[in-house]
C-alpha cells in the first residue's frame, strides 16, 4: 500500500455538513462500505456500520446527518453519533463508537488509509495472457 494513502475523492466533493462520499472496502475480508464527510471543516470517515447492529446507516445513499446537520443518525434504530469522534451519544449503543477509517486531505484531494481490518476491494482482473 502506498504510504500516502489511496485517492478517495476531490476535496470539493465534500461540502460542509453535506452528503457523504460512500466507498466500497473489505472489512475483515468481506465486502462492506465506508463513508467520508466534512464536518466542522475537516474530513472524517467511518465504516457504514452501526455500533448497535452491523447494518448500513444512511437514510438515502450518502445521507447520514440529521435534519439540523449536527449528528450522524442511524436510519435503522436511531442511534445518534457525534460526527468528529464517532462516539454514540444517544440510542441503543450509547457509549460505543463507529469504526473510524483514517483519512487525510491535501492538495485538493482526500485520501484514505487501509488498516489490518479495512482493506481496498480486490477486483478480479484477468491476466494479460487470457483472451476474452
Amino acid at each position: 500500500m502506498p504510504d500516502d494513502g489511496l485517492p478517495l475523492c476531490a476535496s470539493a466533493e465534500l461540502e460542509e455538513s453535506g452528503r457523504a462520499h460512500v466507498f466500497d472496502v473489505q472489512l475483515w475480508h468481506r465486502p462492506a462500505r465506508a463513508f467520508a464527510l466534512r464536518f466542522e471543516g475537516r474530513v472524517v470517515a467511518y465504516m457504514n456500520r452501526c455500533a448497535h447492529v452491523p447494518t448500513e446507516m444512511d437514510w438515502r445513499p450518502g445521507e447520514f446527518l440529521d435534519d439540523q446537520r449536527h449528528f450522524i443518525v442511524c436510519a435503522m434504530h436511531g442511534a445518534v453519533y457525534e460526527p468528529t469522534t464517532g462516539q454514540c451519544i444517544a440510542g441503543p449503543c450509547a457509549g460505543q463508537r463507529l469504526m473510524a477509517v483514517r483519512v487525510t486531505e491535501r492538495d485538493g484531494q482526500v485520501y484514505w488509509y487501509p488498516s489490518a481490518d479495512v482493506r481496498p476491494v480486490e477486483f478480479d482482473v484477468p491476466s494479460p495472457d487470457r483472451t476474452p
